[in-house]
């Protein structure tokens, strides 16, 4: 460990690790989207496991700065984003343009997409034993899903997915990361009692 922590010193302290290091920094910043780690790598002309550790050392440094902004990656993507315990002042300056929080209907809709996707409308009405169209809708305006193809079925009806965004709201990397749906039922039956 002892060495890892020399080599991330050696590392910090060249000038070739800043430059690229500042350069990655104003793509993600003027990008505002997520950006792929093979197109960053093809920007700065390295390559990608060079490019890769030059992120995770960004992504570790923000954090130790204790920075209002981090970088985050999901999916085999990155992005500058702001700190959420920082929300509130953020909000602030946003004002009219700050978000509603999801409908129960909303978040039961999301839950079963997340675990089930990819699954038609009707399935999740099957599931949650309620029409979820309109709940669906507003789900898709939020893009925190998208449609992900059609069912070959006739009638072929839409198939909901997962979007980054998701992944990026609820602070996760991959859908792996997502809790079991078993723990998942449990906790939100000890929330209900509570």
């Amino acid at each position: 460990m002892h060495n890892k922590d020399l080599n991330q010193i050696e590392f910090e302290q060249t000038s070739k690790n800043i430059l690229y290091t500042s350069v990655i920094e104003s793509l993600l910043f003027v990008s505002g989207e997520p950006i792929d780690l093979r197109y960053i790598s093809n920007i700065i002309e390295c390559s990608n496991e060079y490019t890769k550790e030059l992120l995770d050392f960004m992504i570790k440094d923000y954090e130790e700065d204790k920075r209002g902004i981090r970088l985050i990656h999901i999916d085999g993507r990155y992005q500058l984003v702001t700190k959420p315990e920082n929300s509130e002042y953020i909000q602030k300056i946003l004002k009219g343009s700050s978000r509603q929080s999801l409908s129960q209907a909303a978040l039961e809709s999301l839950a079963i997409i997340a675990y089930k996707q990819p699954i038609t409308r009707i399935n999740v009405d099957e599931i949650r034993g309620v029409k979820s169209d309109s709940a669906i809708q507003k789900l898709l305006e939020r893009n925190l899903i998208k449609e992900n193809g059609r069912l070959n079925v006739p009638g072929r009806p839409i198939l909901y997915g997962t979007t980054v965004e998701f992944l990026k709201q609820f602070n996760i990397e991959t859908l792996k990361e997502l809790p079991s749906l078993e723990s998942f039922l449990d906790e939100v039956a000890i929330t209900e009692e509570i």
